[in-house]
């Protein structure tokens, strides 16, 4: 008791050990993404096996955010980050064991719900250790710094590892980081819960895990195979179902996991909402930069990783100093203004890249890229978890993480998409030019992907015509990815509109009769500045 009451006046102290906890989870998929061509030789994966050994952990870890959000509020948050943290070091470890590919996709799958379960509690044992709104505020800067840094870091690690190990060493790395996480939050986080919980919402629990099962798979298969498949046509039909069915009985029920009462206050919708659109810009924008500065510019892993690295950098500063630009402008203006800025990043990277851009000119986009999605997603997450009551910081934390991980996900599909139709049409005019003696199966290999055409190229003796192919690839790739930017530009623009629009200045947290629908509207007002 002594320590707990000494840790609850000391949050800081678990506020460390819950960043090492969020750390884990944010290099995890940047610093395998480097890991894939190894992966690829040394398991004989192929190109539909890799995406899954990395969609297997999206769509898990989507599916379960909400349901494991409402369990670490029932049975404790601190209880859950270290259950999660520990399954997330066993399958860590079966992953770097795998000896196949199936193994590797199956593991991948159950880290998932490792993160599925860190990362709602780690947000969520902010909101409840501190009380302050402006130390609060601060605190979900530095998550979201954390969260931005290792994500930014990811690549430069991988990459490293990969130039002295195998491949496997990308995943034992996260075993060091563990012990690390439970040793110290065992010893500095105080457990938290929502005392009054109700007792578990099982049709909720089911229909909400296969609705995003449904929606994060269509969305995946659409950005693998296209939107009018016939198997992405049924998920996104029972998604719609499934998920259609989720809100009547959340409405209905007394007992419900999401309460729909929380949309009513702008403070949540209007944040959660930005997030998506802006994740979408972003997660769909960023995924060609490894593929542009390997593929294209002909950089290492490590190399490409370093000359990302800096923008991680300056989102990890401009998220740290947001909460204090929120105090002077409000939460509409920091949030609305810094997608705006993050928009002008894209639009003007969508402008200037070509196949021989220098690197300081693709720094100056990185550079207002991270600046204004660094000044946007620490004010639009603190609104999202001050908005809801201490006790259900759970669900608060699942929602903002869901709309993170739904957004990247549909915008990687939608972009990719984009990137790929262009590239596939101005692929088309190289067929008219190579010589009649080159095989079919060569022109398929450079129809499927700038790597493959790399690969092409590599087994045409003729250097002239294997020159033809990398260049036309090459500037296919190029006007692909800047078409697929200048749409995340007008979708964040987009964002910031809506920011503009609905995103109350002040954060105003929901009571609790206001979590159901019979409250009067007038009642449910946020209130803005001046007020």
């Amino acid at each position: 008791m002594e320590r707990a009451a000494q840790n609850a006046k000391n949050p800081w102290r678990a506020m460390i050990f819950i960043g090492i906890s969020l750390l884990v989870i944010s290099l995890d998929n940047t610093i395998l993404n480097v890991a894939l061509p190894s992966i690829s030789i040394e398991l004989g994966a192929t190109a539909s096996q890799l995406q899954w050994i990395v969609d297997a952990y999206v769509l898990v870890f989507a599916a379960l955010l909400l349901t494991m959000g409402a369990v670490s509020d029932r049975i404790g948050r601190k209880r859950a980050l270290q259950f999660g943290l520990l399954w997330f070091g066993v399958f860590s470890l079966m992953a770097a064991l795998s000896g196949s590919t199936t193994m590797l996709i199956v593991t991948r799958a159950l880290l998932g719900l490792g993160g599925a379960t860190i990362m709602p509690s780690t947000l969520s044992l902010i909101t409840s250790m501190f009380d302050n709104p402006k130390e609060r505020a601060q605190a979900i800067a530095i998550w979201a710094a954390i969260f931005g840094l290792g994500v930014g870091v990811g690549p430069v690690v991988g990459g490293w590892l990969l130039e002295h190990y195998e491949w496997n060493a990308v995943f034992l790395v996260n075993l060091p980081i563990v012990v690390l996480a439970v040793v110290g939050g065992q010893l500095t986080i105080e457990e938290s819960r929502d005392e009054h919980a109700p007792r578990p919402d099982i049709p909720g629990v089911v229909l909400s895990i296969t609705g995003l099962f449904s929606l994060v798979y269509g969305i995946i298969e659409a950005g693998q195979s296209g939107w009018t498949e016939q198997n992405v046509l049924i998920a996104f039909g029972a998604a719609a179902v499934l998920l259609t069915m989720f809100g009547i009985w959340e409405y209905r029920s007394p007992n419900a996991m999401l309460p729909l009462g929380f949309f009513r206050n702008m403070s949540f919708t209007g944040a959660n909402l930005a997030l998506t659109l802006v994740v979408f810009g972003l997660f769909g924008s960023v995924f060609f930069f490894s593929q542009y500065f390997q593929s294209v510019q002909g950089y290492t892993a490590l190399e490409a990783g370093l000359r990302m690295f800096p923008q991680a950098i300056v989102l990890m500063f401009s998220a740290a100093m947001s909460a204090r630009v929120a105090q002077v402008l409000g939460t509409k203006i920091t949030v609305g203004v810094g997608i705006l800025i993050a928009a002008g990043g894209l639009f003007f990277m969508s402008q200037v890249l070509d196949v021989g851009t220098s690197y300081g000119i693709i720094l100056l986009g990185m550079i207002i890229l991270g600046i204004g999605m660094g000044m946007a997603m620490s004010p639009a997450t603190n609104s999202i978890m001050g908005s809801v009551p201490v006790r259900k910081a759970g669900i608060g934390s699942a929602m903002n993480d869901t709309t993170r991980q739904l957004g990247g996900a549909l915008g990687v599909a939608v972009l990719g998409t984009i990137a790929n139709n262009t590239y596939l049409t101005q692929i088309t005019a190289l067929e008219s030019k190579l010589p009649p003696q080159i095989p079919g199966d060569l022109y398929k290999a450079v129809e499927s992907s700038i790597q493959g055409a790399h690969i092409a190229a590599g087994m045409v003796p003729d250097p002239t015509i294997a020159q033809l192919i990398v260049n036309s690839a090459n500037h296919a790739f190029t006007a692909g990815m800047n078409d697929g930017m200048l749409i995340g530009s007008a979708i964040m623009l987009l964002a910031s509109l809506i920011a503009f629009a609905i995103l109350p200045s002040e954060v105003r947290r929901s009571t609790e009769e206001e979590m159901s629908f019979g409250v009067r509207s007038d009642a449910l007002r946020a209130p803005v500045a001046g007020d």
